[in-house]
């Protein structure tokens, strides 16, 4: 009865809201002023009616098309950031007097106006959802509409916040999940395609077969991101054998390598805020106190920008590494339909293996930063670049985007630290002797 009362007394207070609002709007739907409802939402006093407005505007904004989307934007930029007149006379008072309560004026001062309307919209109900969806639709729009930058920072620094480790709980996924969210991990698979349910009992009910997914209290049904993990003997060099349909599991006990083969992350309007550093090493300690007897925990991983990357190798006036003549027609066989078969595949591996080991280790952006994106996560986790498979991946994606590479990354929770160490204030790739002695051949 509490429950229907207050209901009732929310959509009172949100429909005398809306005829407030209806008056000659900017931009809106149904008559509503969006501006005029973002600032009513942070001038009110009342909780229950500032719930009840927010809810108002999380609704119509989800009705609202891309133009009107973009135009809601522009006005968080252009009319809700700080305010710089308050920004002054707080600067002002603390150059005066330098204490802890003018210097706190002046960091309350500085705050976008943004980042209150945002805190006051999350406490709608599944408000926090509906704000991350707000925030994907944003990150479509940046590379556009580059003014919009500045409520882009105001979303991460607040979702960084809300989203932090303390709040997440690592939960194993397994065929007596609730079907719901065993639907998401279907959709939001990113790296191994998982074709259907028979596929996905595959991969998570085995002995030897692992799935983990951080959760958040306010989308408790939908994962942030998972992980999917092989139990091993030794370290694989393809994927193949991993997701084959046909195949014998192997008893857990047996097992001495721990194989994270895919990694997921499942909110687009999270994008920015990291996971998956903490997840690897929680199920690293999850899987040493369940199995005890395992030795070795790696990854296999994609190499999304290596074909690209080799490509601009084929070209005469491009690449880092110098090339002979013979090289780059080897590489430019590359484009032939099936060169991964027979006699092309003999003739490339002897030319690609010490290419691709330069390529991790020493290719760069502009920042320092390995090219490869997968590299740059797990290097910047403490991992160590392990060991780089040949026709690791031979399906049409691996294909086209790693010409069939795959890599290992191996971590060792005795050397994590100093790994992170020696890539976060020196950029260093930390590698195994026999990818640094592939390397050193690439311009021998």
């Amino acid at each position: 009865m509490r429950s229907s009362f207050l209901q009732g007394l929310f959509q009172s207070i949100a429909k005398r809201g809306r005829r407030m609002l209806q008056r000659q709007p900017a931009f809106g739907i149904d008559g509503v002023d969006m501006p005029a409802l973002s600032q009513a939402i942070l001038s009110g006093r009342g909780e229950a009616s500032g719930t009840a407005l927010a809810s108002t505007l999380l609704e119509d904004w989800k009705r609202l098309d891309q133009s009107g989307r973009l135009s809601f934007f522009q006005h968080l930029a252009s009319n809700f950031g700080p305010d710089h007149e308050r920004i002054a006379a707080s600067l002002a008072a603390y150059q005066a007097e330098p204490d802890d309560a003018q210097a706190m004026a002046l960091h309350e001062a500085a705050e976008p106006r943004r980042q209150e309307l945002f805190r006051r919209l999350n406490r709608a109900p599944r408000g926090t959802l509906q704000l991350v969806a707000m925030r994907a639709e944003l990150l479509g729009l940046l590379r556009e509409h580059r003014e919009l930058a500045s409520v882009d920072r105001d979303f991460e620094h607040l979702l960084a916040s809300w989203f932090n480790r303390g709040f997440l709980v690592l939960d194993r996924i397994d065929w007596n999940t609730p079907a719901s969210i065993l639907e998401r991990i279907i959709q939001y698979e990113a790296v191994h395609a998982i074709r259907s349910w028979e596929d996905l009992r595959r991969r998570i009910e085995p002995a030897d077969r692992r799935c983990y997914a951080f959760f958040h209290p306010a989308l408790v049904d939908d994962p942030l991101i998972f992980v999917e993990v092989a139990l091993t003997q030794g370290i694989p060099a393809a994927i193949a054998p991993i997701l084959a349909a046909e195949r014998s599991p192997l008893a857990a006990e047996h097992a001495d390598t721990a194989v994270f083969y895919s990694i997921s992350n499942c909110q687009a309007g999270l994008r920015g805020i990291s996971f998956g550093n903490f997840l690897i090493k929680q199920v690293v300690e999850d899987l040493k106190r369940d199995l005890p007897y395992l030795k070795t925990f790696v990854t296999l991983s994609p190499a999304p920008t290596l074909r690209k990357w080799l490509s601009g190798h084929a070209n005469e006036d491009q690449g880092e590494v110098v090339l002979s003549d013979a090289e780059r027609s080897a590489l430019a066989r590359l484009d032939a339909p099936d060169w991964h078969l027979g006699e092309d595949a003999d003739a490339l591996k002897p030319v690609l293996m010490p290419l691709v080991a330069w390529y991790f280790l020493h290719a760069r952006r502009g920042d320092g930063t390995p090219v490869d994106p997968v590299a740059r996560f797990h290097l910047g986790n403490g991992a160590r670049l392990e060991q780089i498979d040949w026709l690791g991946d031979v399906s049409e994606r691996g294909l086209g985007e790693a010409a069939g590479f795959m890599v290992n990354y191996l971590y060792d929770l005795r050397h994590i630290e100093e790994n992170h160490e020696l890539y976060a204030n020196q950029r260093q790739v930390v590698a195994s002797s026999a990818v640094n002695r592939l390397g050193r051949r690439a311009n021998a």
